[in-house]
C-alpha cells in the first residue's frame, strides 16, 4: 500500500522503517518542525531515504483545516494515513481522504484512558493489566472503532519509562505495522468502542502532579511513579517544589531508621535513610523514593538530602585536568548554542535533551577507559564543575557507592568466627521475604537449626527478575566492556580465595561436606572455576563465512555470539557453592544477569557468595539470590516471561518438569543435569591398588553425594572376591564423623529425608536377594549418618542395579572375562547416561570401551577427575548441556548471523 505517516519520535521512526520493511510505500512523513536545528528523529530517517518529508508547525488554524497544508498532503495519493504517535491536531480532510481512512496507535486498552497521558493514568489507577490499542480514527478524542489490541501485565514498580519500554514500545511498533497488514490483507476489523469502561483523563501537567498526602501508601506511589519521569509528582519541602523519582512500595525492606523530613501537606515526616526516602501513607503502609529534583534542576539521591553539596570539592591530579579539559570539549560540541562552557555551565538549561544524556555517557566512557555512568549521574550532576567532581570521584573509586547492610548471623566455630547473610539478596540489597517468612536451615551433623533464613515468595522472584532484567537491558552490567566484565569476575574469584575457611565452614555446617574436602573441592574448585571463566570474557567472538549460493553479488557473512539476558539458574544440595560456580560464572562471563534458587536446605554459602559479589563490585541487579521451595520459586522461574534461559542441576523427575515449563511458557533456552547411574567396568587386567582406590572414591567421594558416583561397579570375575575384600578392609579404616574434625573421612548425609531415603533403598536390595557385606544402615548418633554400604551379586533386573542412590552405596556385579561387548552392554542397560569408568592397562581395550559406552563423560584408570576446562554433562535422561570449559559459555549465548551485500 501507498501510506502516509504522521507524527513524529523514535516510536514513528521505527514504525516506518517495519513499514517500509514489510513492503509498502510511503509516499509522505508528516511530522514536526526541526526544534533547536535538529530534525525529529522520522523526519531524519525519512529524508535519508529520499522519502518527502513535510514539517508543517500546524494543520489547521482556528478550528479551520490549512488549504495549503491540505494540498499538499493529498498530492502525496496515500492509501492509508498510519499515525504511530502524532502530538498535532489533524484535520478530519485529511483523516478521511486515503482509500482506507487512517489509524492512530494509542498506549491503552481503550476505551479505559483516553486522553493525552494514557501511560501516566494507567499506573496512577494502579492498573494491573496495561496495553496498547490500535483504532480507526474518527472526530472524537480516541473513540474510534477498535482494530487490534494488545495487552500485558502491569509489574507493581512500573514507571511511565519502563512500561513503555518494555512492552509499549517494542510491541506497540510490532502491533502497528500488524494493524497495517491487516488492512492489506482485507482482514482488518472495525469494533465499536463499548461505553461501559470508558474513560477520559485530563493531560498530566506540572501544575497538576503535586501529591495529595492523604492517601494509602500504594496510591502515593502510583501517582509519584504515573508522574515518574514527566511531568513528575512534586511537594513542597522547606519553601520549594521538590520532584520524586523512583518510587517502590516498602514490604519489609530497609527499616526506617534515619532523619526526618518536614513535607508540607504529609501526615507524618518523611525518613530520609541510606536506602533512600521512607514515606508513609495514612494507612501507616511505606514507599521508598530513590531521587529528588529542585526547582533549579539540580537531582540528588534522596539519601543524600541532608549532605547533598557538603562534601568538599576534590583537587584535580594534572591527568585529571586533562580529562576535565577533553569532557568541556565534549560538553561545547553537544551545546552548541553556548558560547563557551563556563565552570557553572548547566547541561540541561543549555538546552540538552534526553539523547544528549546518552551521548555525554558515552563520550566519557571512551574518554576515561571504561567509566562507566548512569543517565541519572548526569541528571544529578548538571553543572560542569558538579559533573566533572563525580567523574573525577568514580574514576578514583571514591563515588559513595551505596554502602551494603547485611544483618549476618554469626557463630564461632571451626577456630572462627563465621558471618552469614540471610536475607534474600535482590538488586544489590539483602531484604526480607514477602511478609517477613522465614524457615531453619538444619545442621546435619546434630541435626540443630543454623539460622532462620528468609523464604522467597512469587512477588520476591518478580522483583528480582525485574532487577536482573533492568541490570541487563539499561544497567551499568549491559554496557561493561568484556575486559572489565573479566576483570570483576576475577576479583570476585579474590574474595572468595581470602574468605575460602569461611565458605568452607559453612557448606560443612550446611550440608554435612567434610572441611578439608570442602577447602579443596567444594570451594576451591569454585574458585578455580571463576578464575577460568574470567579469562574467557575477552575471548567470546563469533566467525566470518563464506556464501556461496548468492551470486552475482558480492556478501559477507559473519557470526556474533551475545548474551541471552535474564538467566534463572537452579542448583542442588550436594556441592552447594560448586553447582552454583559452575553456571554462574559462565553465565556471568557471557554478559548475563541471573536469579539464583540454591537448594532450600542448603541455602548459606549462596548467600555469602552474593555478599562477595557486592564487594567486588558486580553492579546491583546482576546477580540475585533467592532461597525458597522448587515448587513456588523454581516454578515461577520456569514460568516466567522474561526469563530467557535456565540452567538447572538435580533430578531427572523435576528436570523434566522444569524443561515442559520452559516450553510452555516462553520456548526458554534450558541447559539440565540430571541423574546419574554410573558404570564403572574394573577388568583384570588393571592395576588393583589404583583400582581399590579409585574405586572407593568413585563411591564415596562427598559421601556418596555425587551426581557422577560409579552407581554400579562391574568387576571382572576372576578378580571379583579379591576386590570386594580389599574394598572392605578400606571401608573399616573410615572414619564416620564430624565433618570439622580433619580426620574424617565421611560425614552426614545432608538431610533427614535423604537419609530415610538410603535406609529404604537398603532395605529394597535386602529383599531382592542382593547380598549385604557391611552397612546398610543409619549411624546411631546424633545427625543423620549412614554406614558406608557395599553389596555383591547384584543381578541386572534388580531395583539397586537400575536406580540411583545417591549415597554411600556400592553396588557390585561380576561380568565374565574376555566378552567386552556383553558387559558394555550392560553398563549401557540404563536410561542414564552421565559419566562412566574402565580400568584396565590395555590401552587398545580401554579406547575401545570408551568410544562404547553411552555417557558424556568417560575416565579412564581415573574417577571423578573433572577440571574447569573440560566440558561436563550428560546423555540420555541424564540431561543435555554442558557446564565447564568452553562448551559452558555457549549455553549461556545466542548467535547471531549478519549478512551484507556490498
Amino acid at each position: 500500500m501507498k501510506i502516509a505517516v504522521i507524527g513524529q519520535s523514535v516510536f514513528g521512526q521505527e514504525v516506518y522503517k517495519e513499514l517500509r520493511k514489510d513492503g509498502h510505500t510511503i509516499v509522505g512523513v508528516f511530522t514536526i518542525p526541526d526544534k533547536d536545528g535538529k530534525a525529529d528523529p522520522l523526519a531524519t530517517e525519512a529524508e535519508k531515504d529520499g522519502v518527502p518529508v513535510f514539517k508543517f508547525p500546524r494543520w489547521r488554524l482556528k478550528g479551520q483545516a490549512l488549504p495549503e497544508v491540505v494540498s499538499q498532503y493529498e498530492a502525496v495519493g496515500a492509501d492509508l494515513n498510519v499515525l504511530p504517535f502524532c502530538s498535532q491536531f489533524i484535520p478530519m480532510e485529511v483523516i478521511e481522504r486515503p482509500q482506507h481512512g487512517s489509524i492512530i496507535y494509542h498506549p491503552s486498552l481503550l476505551p479505559r484512558h483516553r486522553g493525552a497521558s494514557a501511560i501516566n493514568w494507567t499506573l496512577i489507577h494502579g492498573d494491573k493489566k496495561g496495553g496498547f490499542t490500535v483504532f480507526w480514527a474518527d472526530d472524537g478524542l480516541d473513540t474510534g472503532p477498535i482494530l487490534l489490541q494488545r495487552e500485558c501485565e502491569v509489574e507493581p514498580n512500573d514507571t511511565v519509562n519502563t512500561i513503555y519500554k518494555r512492552f509499549l514500545f517494542p510491541e506497540g511498533v510490532k502491533g502497528t505495522v500488524d494493524a497495517v497488514r491487516l488492512i492489506a490483507e482485507g482482514k482488518a476489523p472495525k469494533i465499536v468502542q463499548p461505553q461501559e469502561g470508558a474513560t477520559y483523563e485530563c493531560i498530566q501537567k506540572k501544575d497538576n502532579a503535586k501529591i495529595d498526602w492523604n492517601q494509602s501508601a500504594e496510591a502515593l506511589h502510583n501517582w509519584i511513579r504515573g508522574n515518574d519521569k514527566v511531568p513528575g509528582a512534586w511537594a513542597e519541602v522547606d519553601g520549594q517544589k521538590v520532584t520524586f523519582y523512583g518510587s517502590s512500595l516498602v514490604e519489609n525492606g530497609p527499616s526506617a531508621n534515619g532523619q526526618p523530613l518536614e513535607i508540607q501537606g504529609a501526615s507524618r515526616p518523611a525518613i530520609v535513610t541510606k536506602a533512600g526516602l521512607v514515606l508513609f501513607g495514612t494507612d501507616g503502609k511505606t514507599l521508598l523514593v530513590k531521587n529528588l529534583q529542585f526547582e533549579d534542576g539540580k537531582m540528588i539521591a534522596a539519601a543524600q538530602f541532608f549532605s547533598s553539596g557538603s562534601s568538599a570539592a576534590v583537587e584535580l591530579t594534572e591527568e585529571e585536568k586533562t580529562f576535565a579539559k577533553h569532557i568541556k570539549a565534549v560538553w561545547q560540541s553537544i551545546l552548541s548554542n553556548v558560547a563557551q562552557i563556563e565552570d557553572s555551565t548547566d547541561f540541561f538549561k543549555s538546552g540538552a535533551a534526553s539523547m544528549d544524556v546518552v551521548r555525554l555517557v558515552e563520550e566519557v566512557k571512551l574518554l576515561s577507559n571504561g567509566c562507566q555512568l548512569q543517565n541519572e549521574d548526569v541528571y544529578m550532576n548538571c553543572t560542569f564543575t558538579d559533573f566533572i567532581q563525580m567523574c573525577v570521584r568514580k574514576l578514583r573509586g571514591e563515588d559513595d557507592e551505596e554502602e551494603l547492610v547485611v544483618d549476618y548471623v554469626e557463630k564461632n566455630i571451626n577456630n572462627m568466627t563465621i558471618k552469614m547473610p540471610h536475607q534474600l539478596f535482590i538488586n544489590g540489597q539483602f531484604v526480607d521475604a514477602e511478609g517477613g517468612k522465614t524457615y531453619k536451615t538444619i545442621n546435619p551433623t546434630d541435626g540443630t537449626a543454623i539460622c532462620e533464613v528468609s523464604l522467597a515468595q512469587i512477588s520476591d522472584v518478580n522483583t528480582a527478575v525485574s532487577a536482573a532484567k533492568e541490570a541487563f537491558e539499561e544497567g551499568e552490567w549491559g554496557k561493561m566492556n568484556a575486559r572489565d566484565r573479566g576483570r570483576l569476575i576475577y576479583k570476585l574469584a579474590d574474595l572468595m580465595e581470602e574468605h575460602q575457611e569461611e565458605l568452607a565452614t559453612i557448606e560443612a555446617i550446611d550440608s554435612g561436606a567434610v572441611y578439608t574436602l570442602a577447602l579443596k573441592t567444594h570451594v576451591g574448585m569454585s574458585i578455580q572455576t571463576f578464575r577460568y571463566f574470567a579469562g574467557w570474557c575477552d575471548k567470546i567472538q563469533g566467525s566470518t563465512i563464506p556464501i556461496n549460493q548468492a551470486r552475482p553479488n558480492r556478501n559477507l557473512t559473519f557470526t556474533k555470539k551475545e548474551p541471552i539476558g535474564v538467566c534463572a539458574i537452579v542448583i542442588p544440595w550436594n556441592y552447594p557453592l560448586m553447582m552454583l560456580a559452575w553456571k554462574t560464572a559462565a553465565c556471568l562471563a557471557a554478559g548475563n544477569t541471573l536469579v539464583l534458587k540454591p537448594a532450600q536446605v542448603t541455602p548459606l554459602t549462596a548467600l555469602k557468595f552474593a555478599e562477595l559479589a557486592a564487594r567486588a563490585g558486580i553492579p546491583k541487579g546482576v546477580v540475585n539470590i533467592l532461597p525458597g521451595s522448587g515448587a513456588l520459586v523454581g516454578q515461577r522461574l520456569s514460568d516466567h516471561p522474561d526469563v530467557r534461559k535456565l540452567g538447572f542441576t538435580g533430578s531427572t523427575e523435576v528436570g523434566k518438569h522444569i524443561m515442559k515449563s520452559c516450553a510452555v511458557s516462553n520456548v526458554k533456552k534450558v541447559s539440565l543435569e540430571l541423574g546419574g547411574k554410573s558404570p564403572l567396568i574394573i577388568f583384570s587386567d588393571c592395576d588393583m591398588d589404583k583400582a581399590v582406590r579409585m574405586g572407593m572414591s568413585s563411591v564415596f567421594f562427598n559421601k556418596g553425594e555425587n551426581c557422577i558416583a560409579a552407581g554400579r561397579l562391574f568387576v571382572e570375575d576372576s578378580i571379583h572376591d579379591h576386590f570386594v575384600k580389599r574394598v572392605v578392609e578400606e571401608v573399616k579404616k573410615m572414619k564416620v564423623g564430624d565433618p570439622l574434625d580433619r580426620s574424617t573421612d565421611h560425614g552426614p548425609q545432608n538431610h533427614k529425608a535423604h537419609l530415610d531415603k538410603l535406609v529404604d533403598f537398603c532395605q529394597a536390595g535386602i529383599k531382592e536377594g542382593a547380598t549385604l557385606i557391611c552397612g546398610g544402615k543409619q549411624v546411631q548418633r546424633p545427625g543423620f549418618f549412614f554406614e558406608p554400604t557395599l553389596f555383591t551379586d547384584v543381578q541386572d533386573h534388580m531395583f539397586i542395579a537400575k536406580e540411583e542412590s545417591f549415597g554411600p552405596i556400592m553396588i557390585i556385579s561380576s561380568f565374565k572375562g574376555g566378552d567386552v561387548d556383553d558387559v558394555l552392554r550392560r553398563a549401557n542397560a540404563t536410561e542414564f547416561g552421565l559419566a562412566s569408568g574402565v580400568f584396565t592397562r590395555d590401552i587398545s581395550k580401554a579406547l575401545y570401551v570408551s568410544e562404547k559406552l553411552n555417557a558424556g563423560t568417560v575416565f579412564v584408570n581415573t574417577y571423578n577427575k573433572t577440571d574447569v576446562a573440560s566440558p561436563f554433562g550428560g546423555f540420555k535422561q541424564s540431561g543435555f548441556g554442558k557446564d565447564l570449559g568452553q562448551d559452558a559459555l555457549n549455553e549461556y549465548l545466542r548467535t547471531k548471523a549478519v549478512t551484507i551485500e556490498y
